[in-house]
């Protein structure tokens, strides 16, 4: 589990984190470098989820040695599907991460949401939604690993 004392919040206890795949942690289809090793070392701490409509196809052979939870759903209604997972997990104990318009749902039910500007780009409309905006998915995991820079960034 995953704490953040956050000066002047409430602490946020984390068993969840929770990652769009596409445009998040992979661009057209492929994971990007060095997210493996952050996610290896992420779930030592918490649960990880990886959700995709799976458009390219690739998201179990990219997966297959990172041994974390992937959750596929159908391309319509993503948003939807997306938000019915977290409010299962608990969203009051789960980060979500992501970069579309479609991650806005599941943005509103978890507890912290972190938007990921990667080479896909990012929903313009999701900001809005988002307690942190990075630049890119590794800094995004390098945020959620470091407590201070959470507590830097949230802080009242």
């Amino acid at each position: 589990m995953l704490m953040y004392d956050i000066p002047g919040r409430e602490t946020v206890e984390i068993e969840n984190i929770v990652f769009d795949y596409n445009g998040t942690i992979a661009v057209d289809g492929k994971i990007l470098e060095g997210v493996k090793d952050l996610l290896l070392e992420l779930k030592k701490q918490a649960n990880i989820y990886i959700l995709t409509a799976d458009t390219y196809g690739t998201v179990e052979r990219e997966c297959r040695d990172i041994g974390v939870t992937v959750m596929t759903f159908p391309k319509e209604n993503a948003g939807e599907s997306k938000k019915d997972i977290v409010n299962k997990l608990g969203g009051e104990k789960t980060v979500c991460i992501g970069n579309g318009f479609n991650d806005i749902p599941m943005f509103k039910e978890s507890v912290l949401a972190i938007a990921v500007i990667e080479g896909e780009g990012t929903s313009g409309k999701l900001l809005a939604y988002a307690d942190i905006v990075t630049k890119s998915i590794i800094d995004a995991l390098k945020v959620i690993l470091n407590e201070n820079r959470i507590k830097a960034t949230l802080r009242n």
